[in-house]
């Protein structure tokens, strides 16, 4: 009898739709990590809860290049940098330089569409029947600019978005205004999409995906996993000592793959991206639908009980200790898009984002590491892209050929670079 079993390693919103989508086609899944799916210690936990569609835009920019020297020495910007850690980012970042092209981020764009366009749909998917699809909220989503100029600088990437169908209606300030009373006076302009999507709970939502799982049968096993070994019968050891035993494994630990890669023989250019967000339980008010403050880069959404502004960037290695100035940056911030707001309590969190050079996650096997798939890499948009890349985990699997091309996703590409 063919052996079933497949081991998932990384229970964030990629590994448990991967280990779903996987049980449904008949595997036998063990789902193994640490931290509980949906718990604070996951990435998946705090991010901004926007299915993102619109983000088709890579994160290396020639603005953001720029831009960068001057903004990591100003501790009023979105962009922090741990200075000993520069040494051991350069690896990751001069290949993310190299991206950071016109013609680059044009040929980067479409992989990025073909991951994010029907976020809504692949969501629906997942969570339908499951009791995950309560915390599916529907409605716009609006860019926040100080002033046009602001808006029309990002005029490469409002391009890049139109060529994907990504065109917003534009907002003058009295039309921002009608729309939300409570939006202070420092954004004057903004853009609107329609038929988006966000998540009123990231964390509930990845549990109820998860609880669902175990009660239809699907294996999971918390605890850390140390090695992985690739063959015809791969292997993944646990800090015990245990070693589970499977058809075939699966790599979806966001931030913590380079290193299970790199043991494998990759070479995986992958760096812990991080972010924060600041959650005000009890608002005196709520914002309409979710907001991208395009100066202070963070995302600000309403969520259950709460609203949650969440963004930035900081690079000071996966182990780091958290940064206070971050969340400081973004609270001081929300003062200029709300001026008026009070909360009960406020929260911060730090998480670690899984970012490419090419903005681009790494989907498939690797020559060399048979059985293996990987998973990973869902930079800003990892919520957004993860039950698509479950499915597309399964298609493999499954020897099935997916319908899109995964050459530009490929884990090995990175090799001799």
């Amino acid at each position: 009898m063919q052996d079933r079993t497949i081991v998932i390693v990384g229970a964030g919103i990629t590994g448990v739709a991967a280990a779903e989508w996987l049980r449904r086609d008949g595997w036998a899944p063990v789902l193994v990590d640490p931290i509980a799916p949906g718990a604070r210690g996951q990435t998946s936990y705090g991010n901004a809860g926007l299915l993102a569609r619109t983000s088709v835009v890579p994160v290396a920019t020639p603005a953001l290049v720029r831009k960068a020297p001057k903004m990591v020495l100003d501790p009023g910007s979105p962009l922090y940098l741990r200075w000993s850690y520069l040494p051991r980012l350069m690896p990751w970042l001069l290949p993310f330089l190299r991206n950071a092209t016109p013609d680059r981020m044009r040929e980067l764009a479409g992989p990025l569409s073909e991951m994010t366009h029907d976020t809504n749909d692949q969501h629906m998917s997942l969570a339908a029947g499951t009791g995950a699809e309560a915390f599916i909220r529907h409605g716009e989503y609006v860019w926040l600019f100080r002033n046009r100029a602001e808006f029309e600088g990002d005029a490469f990437g409002a391009d890049i978005r139109k060529r994907f169908g990504l065109e917003p209606e534009q907002l003058s300030r009295d039309q921002l205004q009608e729309r939300d009373p409570n939006l202070g006076p420092a954004y004057t302009f903004g853009t609107l999409y329609r038929d988006f999507a966000w998540l009123g709970a990231p964390g509930g939502y990845v549990a109820a995906l998860f609880d669902h799982y175990r009660r239809e049968g699907g294996a999971f096993r918390q605890a850390k996993v140390v090695d992985i070994r690739p063959g015809e019968h791969p292997q993944v050891t646990l800090e015990s000592g245990e070693i589970l035993r499977a058809a075939k494994v699966v790599l979806t630990a966001g931030a913590w793959s380079r290193r299970f890669a790199e043991a494998l023989g990759m070479t995986m250019r992958l760096e812990a991206e991080r972010g924060y967000h600041v959650s005000m339980a009890g608002p005196s008010f709520t914002a309409p639908h979710p907001y991208m403050v395009a100066d202070a880069k963070f995302v600000l959404t309403p969520m259950d009980g709460a609203l949650r502004a969440a963004g930035v960037v900081e690079f000071a290695g996966i182990d780091g200790p958290e940064n206070p100035e971050p969340p400081k940056f973004i609270a001081k911030a929300i003062k200029q898009v709300y001026p008026g707001l009070e909360f009960e309590t406020s929260t911060t969190w730090m998480g670690r984002r899984p970012t490419t050079p090419d903005s681009l996650p790494a989907i498939g096997e690797a020559p060399g590491a048979p059985n293996i798939l990987h998973g990973y890499g869902g930079q800003h948009v990892g919520l957004t892209i993860g039950p698509k890349i479950g499915r597309l985990i399964a298609d493999l699997a499954g020897g099935r050929v997916p319908n899109i091309d995964l050459a530009p996703y490929r884990p090995d590409r990175f090799a001799g670079r």
